[in-house]
């Protein structure tokens, strides 16, 4: 059987210490593992790993486009406590240097939402939900 969790997520970074920059300037805290060629985030779920694309294609065998201009179709979450967090988050992203690509608004399905690209086009929600259930590190266990 297959483990049912995430434990690490990784982007892969055309530009490591321009990205790296991005995500320090958000307040997010490294682990001791990172290094010049390679950086982890602490989050209160996964762990947010940023490694060179070309060493992530090298890795994988996988030939990725190495361009800024592509967007993921992946969309990374963070998941706040309360629909005045989503705006406030919102405002530090683009502090930071993140663009918003959607303004904080109510969601159809009754909670508020905000998206924005990071420096290199990584798409990330911002999400209040009502419903979220957070374990005592703040990872979300269910909604």
């Amino acid at each position: 059987m297959v483990p049912n969790r995430v434990s690490l997520v990784t982007i892969g970074a055309v530009n490591l210490p321009e990205l790296r920059k991005f995500y320090q300037k958000l307040g997010w805290s490294e682990t001791a593992i990172s290094s010049d060629s390679y950086c982890v985030f602490e989050t209160a779920g996964v762990l947010l790993s940023l490694y060179p694309l070309q060493e992530l294609a090298n890795d994988s065998g996988i030939d990725f486009t190495a361009s800024k201009d592509v967007v993921s179709r992946i969309t990374l979450a963070i998941n706040v406590d309360n629909p005045e967090q989503v705006d406030l988050t919102a405002t530090e992203v683009r502090t930071a240097g993140g663009r918003i690509v959607r303004e904080p608004s109510n969601a159809s399905w009754g909670g508020r939402i905000a998206y924005f690209l990071d420096p290199e086009n990584n798409l990330w929600e911002i999400a209040w939900n009502p419903t979220a259930i957070f374990d005592e590190r703040g990872a979300m266990i269910t909604f």
